[in-house]
């Protein structure tokens, strides 16, 4: 399944190349609008998924979609001995291991370039993968899954957020309107790519929510699956096992 959703519609790139090109462009203030338009509340997100895969203790974690790191960073709570940080954008990953480097971590966490449809890394790899807002932006999602799957360790546990939208009056109807309008107008002051946050609602418009993206999972071969609403619904976060 491929989200068949572009940020640049006048553009003849590939899907890939186009997040990869708005990536590259919002990345140095991708941060800052991160965690302004969410308020701050992404952090207790990653921190709560994290809670998730800590009574594991893994070892080794894979952070795909990295971004800027935030994950990896939120990782380093379970204390693994490697994290790695998975990414296509290239000027996403150069923002992350220059903010490693300011935290001391850049001998902890590895920031490499690569796709998730093609995880460079052997079977049994992982001990656990987390996925923070980038699963809907795998060219394939089928495929991406089936990568985490071949490289996550038996027993190993994986974590994706994604935006969501809550069903409940009256936080359906705020976050439609603060999603669809107020969001890209905020994301168009701040970013020097207009088209960036109008493809975010759009892109999660598109994605497979709840039981529908859990059915996509066990497709791929994840075999204990769940989906926890978080605030009010306005994230998912699905908790896989292998």
């Amino acid at each position: 399944m491929s989200i068949d959703v572009k940020p640049y519609s006048d553009s003849d790139k590939s899907r890939k190349e186009q997040i990869t090109e708005m990536f590259d462009s919002i990345a140095p203030s991708y941060d800052f609008l991160n965690h302004f338009l969410s308020l701050g509340i992404d952090i207790l997100w990653r921190r709560k998924a994290i809670r998730m895969l800590k009574m594991q203790s893994p070892e080794r974690v894979l952070d795909i979609a990295t971004g800027t790191g935030d994950f990896a960073i939120e990782a380093m709570r379970m204390k693994p001995k490697e994290v790695i940080g998975l990414d296509i954008s290239p000027g996403m990953l150069e923002v992350g291991r220059a903010k490693m480097k300011k935290k001391g971590l850049e001998n902890l966490i590895r920031m490499e370039l690569g796709e998730s449809e093609k995880l460079p890394y052997p079977e049994a790899f992982a001990d656990a993968i987390t996925v923070g807002f980038g699963a809907r932006n795998f060219e394939n999602l089928e495929k991406g899954l089936s990568e985490m799957h071949r490289v996550l360790k038996p027993g190993g546990r994986a974590v994706i957020l994604e935006p969501s939208f809550p069903r409940s009056f009256p936080m359906k109807q705020l976050f439609g309107f603060y999603f669809q309008y107020v969001l890209p107008l905020l994301g168009r002051l701040f970013s020097k790519d207009s088209h960036a946050y109008t493809y975010l609602p759009a892109s999660v418009a598109a994605f497979p929510e709840g039981k529908d993206f859990l059915e996509i999972c066990r497709q791929a071969g994840f075999q204990k699956t769940s989906w926890h609403p978080l605030t009010f619904g306005i994230c998912a976060l699905y908790l896989l096992e292998k």
